[in-house]
């Protein structure tokens, strides 16, 4: 949920400021992924300690204080080797302030400082274990045992380096984390690892490299004692850390490195996210689980702590196809506003490749080849949270039609409390737009240890959830900065609805819908330009129900998940309360809402459940409700109840969604606008959700 962003040079002169610049401006790329507070860790003038600035609060105010202290700082003054951390907040453990921001230290003196995205749940554990021994904490968070441990292992193994002291202390850690460590006792070194949380290194070299990979070295974990187990009673069953046992490294000394770049420039930078790289290269690592990445005298090396199953033998340098514009607002005033207005693009860059207009076939490469297995298969499973779980609900319904498998739809968390039978013969796809949300990838991991078949719909290149699925779709959205997702949820739907078509394309039966379909998909992008053009009209709804306290959303059939992800928009963006209801429940309970002053939306299309909608439109103007309805345009029966309306291009019912969901998508945006929040990073959340 923070985001990590640390700067190595070695032998290219940099100015501290240039340095604080680069460390600031990284930041700036990641602060949707948290907002609570900021910080960074530079050397000192004269390079014999280090420098901590943190602030509550937005990086602006940190960039501000920078400048405050800039004459300590010696922003003028140049080193050829030097190493920066970064970090931005979303608070987990301890209220956001100074003091529990990150950089977080081992000691007053600065001697190692740390930064850190996730969750260490057996802080506890380690933090007795620590007090114990004298050391005194300064914050509430959970990240201040671990630079507190790695400075108790280097008082205890001073000879080790700084990499094994690293990889010593993860092996005594329980949760997810990305971590990357600087210390004066190790000038000019950066030390980056991580488990559960996303982590990769950028590159940049004053010449061309001569391999695209890094081969890398196993650390083992059959050494029969830990340093830290020798502090404990060997008679005594209580473990420090609440494990079985704590293995540690053998001291081989020796290293894996990418190629010996001593004597040559190059330039390192690590991040969570790729958008906080890709200003300054395109050339990237992306870590897995239980890498330990260090550089030293310029050379990258990667060291893996093999905890069981088969590994790579090498990291792969990907060549990134962002473009820095892509990450940049325009001419938009917020992200998100940039990426609602995307979705014509967005919605073809899905397609791009994949749909053949002209024939009518549809080919996802990233599955073809797995196709037959899914076809055998007993059901499938769509599993997801928030916005990607509402996307696996809008398509289950055509998945069911097209494919007659039966489609369960979970939301990964509860998924994994229920411990749900898994099969073999079960194909279960996983939704995430970052690749990385915690609960999915546990789900996944889940199902994949019962033999099913995994199938991920991503966002991101190289995630994990990328990587551990067996075969995937990547959805080419593009990069979304915006906390709440708008043209991945699209991109995500018409993933879906393409992997049904493929799946039926044998079927004489089915022709027609296929074929109905896919000409659907063809006028998409007209359409949906077609809809943003309501724009000003949804502003003029907005100045109505900005000071409202509740929204209803009704719907049903093909829309009712539009009904939840618009209410999710607005619960996220306003802070308004509001709930999607499935019209057909509404006499079951929600009824009793409805009243003149209840703000009431109903999605109210020309598709089979037309009816039926109509009859719940009744129910609610029968209570003196007045519902502003969307509907579909130049529908004269719906149009004649007098009430406000927005109306949306006709389309194939099972891709009315799309088009439905714009509309609530600038709702939302209206409205945070008008109460005066903060669009792009609603308070409390954070875009890649890396905690459970």
């Amino acid at each position: 949920m923070c985001g990590i962003f640390a700067y190595l040079n070695y032998l290219t002169p940099k100015k501290r400021a240039e340095i604080l610049e680069l460390l600031v401006n990284g930041l700036k790329r990641l602060e949707y992924r948290g907002y609570d507070s900021a910080g960074v860790a530079v050397d000192t003038a004269d390079d014999k300690d280090i420098a901590i600035i943190k602030k509550a609060g937005k990086v602006a105010l940190l960039e501000e204080e920078i400048k405050n202290r800039s004459s300590e700082l010696n922003m003028d003054g140049s080193t050829d080797i030097h190493c920066g951390i970064a970090h931005t907040r979303w608070a987990t453990h301890g209220v956001p302030n100074e003091v529990n921001c990150h950089p977080l230290r081992s000691d007053p003196h600065n001697g190692f400082v740390l930064v850190h995205n996730g969750i260490i749940t057996n802080y506890k554990e380690v933090k007795v274990f620590l007090e114990k021994k004298g050391y005194k904490f300064e914050s509430e968070t959970d990240t201040e045992v671990i630079v507190k441990l790695i400075h108790h292992f280097y008082q205890k193994h001073p000879s080790y380096s700084f990499r094994e002291l690293v990889e010593s202390v993860v092996q005594q850690l329980e949760g997810a984390f990305a971590l990357c460590f600087k210390s004066k006792f190790f000038p000019g070194e950066c030390v980056a690892t991580r488990r559960g949380s996303p982590l990769l290194v950028g590159i940049k070299t004053a010449t061309r490299l001569a391999t695209d990979h890094i081969p890398i070295l196993y650390s083992k974990e059959d050494h029969p004692t830990s340093p830290i187990n020798k502090d404990a009673d060997s008679n005594s069953e209580h473990r420090p850390y609440g494990r079985a046992d704590y293995p540690t490294l053998p001291r081989t000394g020796s290293t894996s490195e990418f190629e010996p770049l001593e004597d040559k420039q190059v330039e390192y930078f690590f991040a969570s996210d790729a958008s906080a790289i890709i200003e300054h290269t395109n050339r990237v690592i992306y870590f897995e689980d239980d890498d330990v990445a260090a550089v030293k005298n310029g050379s990258l090396s990667i060291h893996r702590i093999r905890r069981g199953g088969d590994d790579p033998h090498k990291r792969e340098i990907t060549t990134l196809k962002m473009e820095l514009q892509q990450i940049m607002k325009g001419n938009y005033d917020f992200f998100m506003q940039k990426e609602i207005f995307e979705q014509p693009d967005s919605v073809i860059n899905t397609m791009r490749g994949r749909v053949n207009f002209e024939t009518g076939n549809v080919v996802l490469g990233g599955i073809k080849d797995y196709i037959p297995e899914i076809k055998r298969c007993r059901r499938l499973m769509l599993i997801g949270c928030g916005t990607s779980y509402h996307s696996a609900i809008a398509t289950r319904q055509l998945l069911e039609e097209l494919t007659e498998l039966p489609v369960m739809v979970e939301l990964a968390s509860d998924f994994l409390d229920r411990t749900t039978p898994v099969f073999r013969d079960d194909v279960c796809f996983f939704i995430s737009q970052s690749g990385e949300t915690a609960d999915t990838l546990m789900a996944l991991r889940y199902c994949k240890e019962r033999g099913a078949l995994i199938v991920g719909i991503t966002n991101t290149v190289g995630s994990s959830i990328c990587r551990e699925s067996h075969c995937g779709v990547h959805i080419n959205a593009g990069p979304e900065i915006g906390v709440a997702s708008t043209k991945a949820y699209t991109s995500q739907f018409i993933s879906l609805v393409m992997f049904a078509l493929v799946m039926s394309e044998d079927r004489l039966s089915l022709r027609k819908r296929r074929e109905d379909i896919i000409n659907g998909l063809r006028n998409l992008q007209d359409q949906i330009r077609q809809v943003l053009k309501l724009d000003d009209k949804v502003k003029v709804l907005a100045g109505d129900l900005y000071k409202k306290k509740s929204l209803l959303i009704m719907g049903r059939g093909f829309n009712f998940a539009t009904c939840l992800e618009g209410a999710l928009k607005v619960k996220e963006l306003t802070y308004m309360h509001s709930e999607g209801i499935m019209a057909g429940e509404l006499k079951h309970g929600p009824l009793a809402l409805i009243d003149e002053a209840m703000p009431v939306m109903m999605i109210i299309m020309r598709d089979p459940v037309y009816v039926k909608c109509m009859n719940a439109l009744q129910q609610v103007t029968a209570r003196d409700g007045k519902p502003i309805i969307i509907c579909e345009e130049g529908d004269k029966e719906t149009l004649a109840y007098g009430y406000k309306t927005l109306e949306i291009p006709k389309t194939v019912d099972c891709l009315q969604g799309i088009l439905t969901v714009i509309p609530m998508q600038l709702l939302s945006f209206h409205i945070a606008v008008l109460k005066g929040c903060n669009v792009d990073c609603p308070r409390n959340l954070a875009k890649s959700v890396t905690v459970e």
